[in-house]
């Protein structure tokens, strides 16, 4: 009965609690394991990783330092006079937007492209009857 009792007594001492602090690390030892000097030399991919970093900042810096954020080629378009639909006398159906070719204010108004999915493939030869049914282009009801 007491070998019982004895090897209990060493149990609940060998045992660590639960609320145990943990061990103790010193701030020194931290500083002598993250020296610059010996993480090359321990880490090797160190290198390429900076390489990489860097060019990617690099390139960001570059990249917007372009300024490429700013106002694109889109603030070219001028829109002329009355060149809203519901601006115009005429009564139809067909209500286009206008626009002056290349901002140029002396060339005359042209008709926006469509606000619809529309592609224009060139150099496509396809046999009559595809092409008749699935070229909606220049057709009067694909035209709005």
């Amino acid at each position: 009965m007491s070998s019982i009792a004895a090897m209990a007594s060493r149990r609940a001492f060998a045992r660590q609690s639960v609320f145990r602090a943990p061990a103790r690390r010193f701030y020194s030892s931290k500083l002598e394991e993250a020296s610059l000097d010996k993480a090359p030399r321990r880490d090797p991919e160190l290198y390429v990783l900076l390489g990489v970093m860097s060019g990617a900042f690099l390139g960001a810096g570059w990249y917007f330092g372009k300024k490429p954020t700013s106002v694109t080629s889109e603030s070219n378009v001028r829109i002329g006079d009355s060149a809203m639909p519901w601006e115009r006398e005429d009564d139809g159906k067909v209500y286009k937007y206008q626009y002056h070719p290349h901002g140029d204010k002396s060339q005359p108004l042209r008709n926006a492209p469509s606000a619809l999915n529309t592609v224009i493939v060139p150099n496509v030869t396809l046999p009559a009857d595809l092409h008749e049914r699935y070229n909606k282009y220049g057709k009067e009801e694909w035209d709005y």
